[in-house]
């Protein structure tokens, strides 16, 4: 019989999407305002995979990736996603988001992203909210699922999240955890 066991911190990561600049710089001081100071940023990528956000969030659309510096309990997923939402409906206007926050954590064998949208994949985690392993470490790199959203699954993306996870392992190597 496996033993249960506490899983070790991990770190959180959030995605955002939006068409102002504005909006990344207030959704980033309130995300650090709550989770502490980052220690990766991303520059603002253009995105362009799809329209799938446009009509909501507006034209000309850029990504940008935040790693916080202080590792979480995965176990507050739910609780991260919650308040992301809030933050987004805080920064709507008429009825419309103007910002899209994914949040998420990374270890060393997978990124994790939380979602309120239920499919086959994903596993329900508490309080409406829905996990997904949305890529998975093999080799020496991150690599995609079949339902890995197209973005997450190009080279750019997944060296991102390479970066991160670099920065994680020394986290964790510091502490005695890796």
């Amino acid at each position: 019989m496996g033993e249960a066991k506490k899983h070790p911190p991990v770190k959180l990561v959030v995605g955002m999407i939006s068409g102002r600049k504005p909006l990344f710089d207030a959704a980033q001081r309130e995300l650090m305002a709550q989770f502490g100071p980052l220690d990766y940023e991303s520059a603002l990528m253009p995105w362009e995979l799809t329209d799938y956000y446009s009509r909501e969030l507006g034209e000309n659309l850029g990504r940008k990736f935040l790693g916080f510096e202080r590792l979480i309990d995965p176990e507050r997923l739910a609780e991260i996603k919650l308040f992301t939402n809030q933050l987004e409906g805080q920064f709507s206007e008429g009825g419309a988001r103007r910002i899209n926050l994914d949040p998420g954590y990374l270890d060393s064998t997978k990124l994790v992203l939380a979602t309120t949208k239920n499919r086959d994949h994903r596993i329900y985690i508490g309080q409406g909210v829905f996990a997904e392993v949305t890529l998975h470490f093999r080799g020496k790199s991150f690599q995609a699922s079949e339902w890995t959203y197209p973005d997450y699954a190009t080279p750019e993306y997944i060296a991102i999240f390479n970066q991160i996870r670099a920065l994680y392992r020394q986290q964790m190597s510091s502490e005695g955890s890796a």
